[in-house]
C-alpha cells in the first residue's frame, strides 16, 4: 500500500492531522490498533467550549454535560467556583468520548482519509536508513504501508517516537497513575466539575468528578508516580467513593497512565512528527489533553500538506512543526509544568492556607494566570518561586 501519509492512532490528535491533510489533497492512511474508536475511554472527557468550537462545530450527540463552571476544594473541604469559561480546558463540556472520537475519524473519512481499525502498526520500513512508512498487522495479515512521513498519535506508550530514535521516556514524577469509574449517584453535582485536592486523597495529583448527566458521572483520580507508594490510584478511589458516595454504583472501571511531564526535548525525526499525548503535549497540571491534541494536529496536518508534496521531510524541515507548537501550546506546557512542580511539594496544610487567601476574593471569572496572580500577591512568601510566571 503506498500513500503521502500515515498517521498512527486514531484519537483527536490522529483523526485531526489526517483529516487537515486530507483535505488538502494528500493520501492518507489512518491506522488504530483497536476494532473500535474511541473504546476505551481514558480520560475525564472534559473540554473547554470555546477550545472545542475553535477547532470543529460541537455536535450534541458528542455531549453528555453542559457545566457551569469548577468548583475547587482544598483538603479541609473550603472551595472556591470558577466560571466554565475560565476554568481552563477541561471544563465546560464533558463529552462522550466513544461517539466523539468516531465522529472526528467520521470527518477524515470524509475529507478522503483511509480508516483502517484493527490494524496495529509493528514497525518503521526504512529506506536507505530513513523512515518509509510502516509495517502493520490486520487481522493476522501482514501489511507494509509506504509513505515518505509518518505521524505517531499513539498516545502515552507511543511506539512510533521510540522506533524513530525519539526519547520518550517518562520519569516516575512526570506521569500520572490513573483509576476512573463511572459512578451513579443522588449526590452527584450535576452542573459543576468538581476537583479535590490533597496529599492524603491523591498524593501528587487530585480527585476529580466530572457530570455525564441523569446523576452519572466520571469520578477519577490521578496520581504522580514517585509519590505511588503512598497507595494504589485504585484502592484510593475506592477509599474516596466510599466516603463521599457511600451509596454510588460504579458501572465501568477504567485505568492507565497520563503524561504531565512539560515538553520533551523534540517530536520530530526524518520523516516522523509526534502529535498529542505521544508528544507529551498535555497539560502537567491537570492532565487534560484534548484540545492540545487536537490543535497539534491541526498543524502536523497543515505542515505535511505543505512538505509532503515538496519532499522535504528530513528532521530540519519538520522544525517548523516544532517551532510552531512550541510557540503556541508549548508556552502554557512550560508555564504549568513549572506550576506543578512547584504545587506537588505543598502540604495539605499549605493548600488549605492558599483557599482561604481567597476568602473575599471574586475569583468565578478569573484564568489561571488571573489566579495565580492573586494566590502570589496574597502569599508573597510562600509562592515567592511563582512570581515570575504570573508577570
Amino acid at each position: 500500500m503506498n500513500c503521502d501519509l500515515v498517521v498512527v492512532g486514531a484519537g483527536p490528535a490522529g483523526s485531526m492531522t489526517a483529516k487537515v491533510a486530507a483535505e488538502a489533497g494528500l493520501e492518507v492512511v489512518l491506522l488504530e490498533k483497536r476494532q473500535e474508536i474511541g473504546d476505551p475511554v481514558r480520560c475525564a472527557e472534559g473540554v473547554s467550549k470555546t477550545g472545542l468550537k475553535k477547532l470543529v462545530e460541537p455536535d450534541p450527540s458528542w455531549i453528555s454535560a453542559e457545566v457551569k463552571g469548577a468548583r475547587i476544594r482544598a483538603p479541609d473541604g473550603t472551595e472556591i467556583v470558577i466560571s466554565e469559561d475560565r476554568a481552563g480546558a477541561e471544563v465546560g463540556y464533558v463529552l462522550e468520548r466513544k461517539v466523539f472520537d468516531r465522529a472526528l475519524a467520521q470527518k477524515a473519512a470524509e475529507a478522503g482519509a483511509k480508516v483502517m481499525v484493527k490494524t496495529r502498526a509493528l514497525g518503521l520500513l526504512r529506506e536507505e536508513g530513513v523512515p518509509a512508512g510502516v509495517s502493520a498487522a490486520f487481522v493476522g495479515e501482514s501489511l507494509k504501508i509506504e509513505a515518505p512521513l509518518v505521524i505517531g498519535a499513539d498516545g502515552v506508550e507511543s511506539k512510533v517516537g521510540r522506533w524513530a530514535g525519539i526519547d520518550t521516556a517518562l520519569k516516575p514524577k512526570d506521569i500520572e497513575t490513573c483509576a476512573q469509574f463511572l459512578l451513579q449517584d443522588e449526590k452527584i453535582d450535576d452542573e459543576y466539575c468538581e476537583f479535590f485536592l490533597g496529599n492524603e486523597i491523591a498524593p501528587g495529583g487530585y480527585v476529580w468528578s466530572f457530570p455525564k448527566g441523569e446523576n452519572l458521572a466520571n469520578v477519577g483520580i490521578g496520581v504522580l508516580g514517585s509519590k505511588a507508594d503512598s497507595g494504589t490510584p485504585m484502592r484510593l478511589l475506592r477509599e474516596f467513593v466510599k466516603e463521599n458516595f457511600p451509596a454510588g454504583k460504579v458501572l465501568e472501571i477504567m485505568v492507565g497512565g497520563v503524561p504531565v511531564s512539560g515538553p520533551i526535548e523534540t517530536t520530530t525525526a526524518d520523516g516522523v512528527i509526534l502529535v498529542g499525548d505521544a508528544a507529551r503535549q498535555s497539560d502537567p497540571i491537570t492532565g487534560g489533553g484534548i484540545i492540545n491534541a487536537m490543535r497539534a494536529g491541526v498543524l502536523a496536518g497543515e505542515i505535511a500538506a505543505d512538505l509532503v508534496p515538496r519532499g522535504e521531510l528530513d528532521k530540519s524541515a519538520l522544525q517548523v512543526y516544532e517551532k510552531r507548537w512550541r510557540e503556541t501550546i508549548g508556552k502554557q506546557i512550560t508555564r504549568n509544568f513549572a506550576v506543578k512542580e512547584f504545587f506537588v511539594g505543598l502540604t495539605d496544610d499549605d493548600l488549605n492556607r492558599l483557599i482561604h487567601s481567597l476568602d473575599g476574593v471574586d475569583v468565578a471569572e478569573l484564568d489561571l494566570k488571573g489566579l495565580l496572580k492573586v494566590l502570589v500577591r496574597q502569599n508573597p512568601k510562600l509562592l515567592l518561586k511563582l512570581r515570575h510566571l504570573v508577570v
